[in-house]
């Protein structure tokens, strides 16, 4: 089953902006914040929320998740086309942040993400891959006021 081209980026950071990053399994040295794709029949807030438990096995729905009403449309990177139907080229990436009271140790899902680190967001933007992602937290500070 192809992936479908609309997906939710979660900045996850702490009351003093310290910002969660995951290194990617498949493309090691690769930083970003949760990301994923929806799926069919579900909101884009309980996609945030599906995939904040499955890659840190944090329950999203105990703390502050917001969405940003931030939309971002990015070219899909060749290596990961194949999972889209043929043809589909663009993803529709949602932002939301989710504000945790402090640092929390979290579970990685293994098949997805080798490590985790927390980092100032300052650090945090400069470290992970995707452009929309360092826009996003780029604007950490503007969000949390």
């Amino acid at each position: 089953m192809y992936k479908t081209p609309i997906s939710v980026l979660v900045v996850i950071y702490t009351n003093d902006l310290q910002v969660l990053l995951l290194e990617r399994a498949d493309h090691p040295g690769y930083w970003q914040s949760i990301t994923g794709s929806q799926d069919p029949g579900e909101t884009l807030y309980q996609t945030a929320v599906r995939e904040v438990f499955e890659e840190t096995g944090l329950n999203a729905l105990a703390y502050e998740l917001q969405d940003w009403q931030i939309a971002n449309q990015y070219e899909i990177y060749e290596e990961w086309r194949w999972r889209y139907a043929p043809g589909v080229t663009v993803n529709t990436e949602h932002v939301f942040g989710l504000c945790l009271p402090e640092a929390l140790s979290i579970k990685i899902a293994a098949r997805e993400h080798l490590s985790y680190q927390w980092l100032p967001w300052q650090q945090a933007r400069e470290k992970v891959f995707s452009d929309s992602n360092e826009k996003a937290i780029l604007g950490l500070p503007k969000m949390v006021i």
